[in-house]
């Protein structure tokens, strides 16, 4: 076979093996050696000397992409494109400076270079970027896979980040070693010992260290009781089919009905979805009717608090635009901005509000709004104008006698992607967390499942149960080591009672956060810098 079909064979090996874990439950370990093909290929075309292997790796790249997260084209065909595209070729440009870094580093440094500046850029994704898109970060190859991550109580999700490239690199260097003749000519008896065993350990010792984590966790018992309202409205469809008059009622027969003779003192959190209405003027909360409907529900259930979704409306007045994505009403001087919120309420009316901070770009966040506002007035206005509060806030439980007070954190949709920005809820003072999302726009696909996964991920981080609501599923109780322990159907119009344990106590990353993105991104600087300081000396 010649060199050119080895690396498309190759590069397509490494587009099917990190597809895997993000497609089928239990096959995180694809990701241990998924990324060896794309070595080698990289070797052999740069002892071949290929023109344009930049094309081929970018290609590699992009149809990883789109095989993992194609149904966001089922939302928006222009931003699924976007996305693949854009996602990938961002994956190219550090895999670039890394094929660059090998003309001026020797040995294992270019790859350590890679390492570092790949998990460099993850983090980056999750904490700095505004046009931001994290979905396929490495660590979130085991999110089905929890039996052999608990360890990212410690490390979080980068953590399994660095294992992927540990693992990968390490099959990789004994590999080259053994092809080229270096493991049996130039290394002596010890270093041959050395490298088995160190890239045994490397791959082994990171589930025997799960494995005994996940036996010693207990949860200690102290239950919350949810009640999750799935009403499963088509998003597509539901203003045009139903009226938000007519959706309540459904939320509130359904919880009648989960709720019928019940008579209990025993707080409870009855759980809806993201964005269930959309009459919820911030300024005048209890002017709504969707809240007045709500709280009449309270009345007959005096010992639940309600926590839902809301895309919500902040008037403004004001001569001039109070901001970059503020925009006209009808009347002359008054303006408005609009959020995705979660709302929690009690049967006193005691409301309390959290606007969604991790923006979906072009949907709900315009990035850049000093450049893109300018843009968007050009196109008409197809940008979606979100704002997010600066700061996460809990919403609180409160009993209709004041006396019991539950700090929970809820994560809007995509938010609950980000695991350093979830440890917030804890470092606040959640003792549980909620989810609520609408994963519809995307259709019977992947998409959906591959979400809640990542909720998985946040219980394991954070060692928070998780009560997730979804409007057309999958909503489920996920405990403190992120199993899944009931979830509804999907596409089902459903409720799900159980309860979830609280807990107070925090982990090393939640106090300590993400320690090995930190590290990474150091000692990528450190050694672009050297790269650099090298590239002009040599000119």
């Amino acid at each position: 076979m010649d060199k050119k079909s080895t690396i498309w064979i190759l590069l397509a090996l490494t587009a099917l093996f990190m597809s895997m874990p993000y497609l089928i439950p239990h096959c995180g370990f694809f990701a241990l050696f998924g990324l060896v093909p794309l070595l080698c290929a990289e070797k052999i075309a740069t002892d071949t000397r290929q023109k344009f292997f930049w094309l081929q790796y970018y290609l590699c790249f992009t149809v990883w992409n789109f095989i993992t997260t194609f149904w966001v084209c089922n939302a928006t065909i222009g931003g699924g494109i976007f996305a693949a595209t854009a996602n990938a070729l961002q994956m190219a440009v550090v895999f670039g400076v890394f094929r660059i870094s090998k003309k001026h580093y020797k040995g294992a440094l270019p790859y350590i270079f890679l390492m570092c500046a790949w998990i460099a850029w993850e983090r980056y994704y999750f904490t700095t970027a505004q046009i931001s898109w994290p979905w396929l970060v490495f660590g979130n190859a085991f999110a089905r896979s929890i039996r052999c991550i608990q360890w990212y109580e410690y490390t979080g999700t980068l953590g399994g980040s660095l294992w992927v490239w540990a693992t990968n690199l390490s099959i990789f260097g004994m590999m080259s070693a053994l092809a080229d003749g270096r493991f049996f000519v130039k290394w002596n008896p010890i270093a041959k010992i050395a490298s088995i065993i160190g890239t045994a350990v490397v791959f082994i010792a990171p589930f025997i260290w799960s494995a005994v984590i996940w036996n010693r966790y207990e949860e200690k018992e102290n239950p919350l009781d949810f009640l999750i309202v799935q009403p499963n409205f088509d998003p597509y469809t539901k203003f045009e089919s139903m009226t938000q008059a007519a959706q309540n009622q459904v939320l509130m027969d359904m919880v009648d009905e989960a709720l019928s003779g019940e008579q209990s003192d025993e707080p409870l959190v009855i759980l809806a979805p993201e964005t269930f209405t959309s009459d919820i003027i911030t300024n005048d909360i209890t002017g709504s009717k969707s809240w007045q409907s709500y709280l009449s529900m309270l009345q007959d259930h005096r010992n639940a608090n309600l926590m839902f979704g809301a895309s919500s409306w902040e008037y403004i007045e004001s001569r001039y635009a109070p901001s970059y994505t503020a925009r006209k009403t009808g009347t002359d001087g008054l303006w408005y901005e609009s959020h995705n919120s979660a709302l929690m309420m009690n049967c006193t009316g005691e409301t309390s509000i959290f606007h969604k901070s991790k923006l979906v770009v072009g949907t709900e966040l315009m990035p850049y709004p000093k450049f893109f506002s300018k843009v968007d007035k050009k196109l008409g206005g197809v940008m979606a104008h979100c704002i997010g509060q600066p700061e996460i806030s809990l919403l609180n439980y409160h009993s209709e006698d004041g006396m019991t007070e539950i700090p929970l954190g809820c994560a809007v949709c995509y938010e609950s992607i980000y695991g350093e920005y979830c440890t917030g809820y804890v470092q606040k003072g959640a003792q549980a967390l909620a989810v609520i999302t609408n994963d519809a726009w995307w259709g019977n696909t992947p998409g959906y499942r591959q979400h809640c996964s990542y909720s998985s991920l946040r219980a394991i981080e954070t060692r928070r149960s998780i009560a997730r609501c979804a409007n057309t599923g999958i909503s489920c109780f996920i405990d403190q080591k992120g199993r899944i322990v009931e979830k509804s159907q999907w596409w089902e119009r459903q409720t799900l009672r159980g309860s979830i344990n609280l807990n107070d106590r925090y982990t090393w990353f939640v106090i300590h956060g993400d320690i090995i993105g930190r590290i990474s991104t150091f000692l990528f600087l450190l050694l672009f810098l050297s790269l650099g300081v090298r590239f002009i000396t040599r000119r």
